[in-house]
């Protein structure tokens, strides 16, 4: 039996695999537009483990199996212990017998290492508090739907030096996209994150002062300034953004730019309600770009 293939990183994939899961999204994509649905994990079952909640990340996977003829367990705090009642090799070895792959939305990234470690099938980073790989997968097969190749666009990353930003420097560098970091100097990007991104291609700029990077910006991109599991440092957290104007509003973009968001939003805090309901907000295709990035890299993962 072959060792699976994991994917716990964006770096878990090459630079050629990475534009041949997002080639293989597109395709996935536009058949599905078409009416056309391939069975191509038909009768094989995703188990879902989840310590955070999340709309997207459940919707968009148990969608995606259903539309690939597979199925999906959702497995909630209430259901599994994760390294609590049972240590997580044994959960991954017993998993392994029942399901053909498995996806984790963990707090603690070692905790999907460990599955990855143990697993005799295919382990997804759902999300931790390191790491969101499938949120850069989505992000990615946005910006190229909309300038049609990596070459084109500059992005700037506005706000928390978070597991959201901390991929999608990783991502960027892979496929050569050129992309600013502005965030708070005690918020900012883990030196690893960013000497990994200099191995495998270009690293982002970064600096602190958001009005700066965002000149001649033709995608800005931010997300949520306190994440799940800092509610203690939320009245600190939102003072310090806010006095250093990395709020996205309208007077933060030029005339043409575009914005991303990986969702959900805390409306008045790092984005306005003006821009979220703006013509310029890509936020609804990089959504709809979840379901579409990972039925792409579960069959590549098959």
């Amino acid at each position: 039996m072959t060792d699976p293939r994991h994917f716990v990183d964006i770096d878990d994939l090459t630079a050629e695999e990475l534009h041949t899961v997002l080639t293989r999204a597109t395709d996935l994509k536009e058949r599905e537009r078409r009416g056309k649905h391939h069975p191509l994990l038909s009768g094989q079952t995703l188990g879902m483990v989840f310590e955070k909640p999340s709309t997207r990340t459940r919707v968009s996977f148990e969608t995606g199996m259903t539309q690939l003829g597979g199925y999906a367990v959702f497995l909630g705090p209430d259901d599994i212990h994760l390294g609590h009642g049972e240590p997580v090799k044994d959960t991954a070895r017993a998993l392994s017998r029942y399901v053909d792959l498995l996806m984790a939305r963990v707090f603690d990234h070692a905790d999907v290492q460990e599955l990855a470690e143990y697993a005799t099938v295919p382990v997804v980073n759902g999300l931790t508090d390191d790491a969101h790989p499938c949120q850069t997968l989505a992000d990615l097969l946005t910006i190229r739907e909309q300038f049609g190749d990596f070459e084109t666009p500059r992005v700037v990353w506005v706000g928390d030096g978070n597991n959201v930003a901390q991929s999608l420097v990783l991502g960027a560098a892979m496929v050569d996209l050129d992309l600013t970091v502005a965030t708070p100097p005690e918020y900012d990007i883990d030196d690893a994150v960013l000497d990994r991104a200099a191995e495998l291609g270009t690293p982002p700029e970064t600096t602190t002062d958001p009005r700066a990077a965002t000149e001649g910006a033709d995608i800005v991109y931010t997300d949520v300034w306190v994440s799940m599991g800092e509610e203690d440092e939320r009245a600190a957290k939102l003072e310090r953004f806010q006095r250093g104007g990395f709020r996205v509003d309208a007077d933060l973009l030029g005339p043409d730019t575009r914005v991303m968001h990986c969702l959900p939003a805390h409306r008045g805090e790092e984005i306005t309600d003006e821009v979220m309901e703006s013509d310029r907000a890509l936020v609804w295709d990089q959504a709809e770009n979840r379901l579409h990035a990972q039925k792409g890299l579960l069959t590549w993962l098959d």
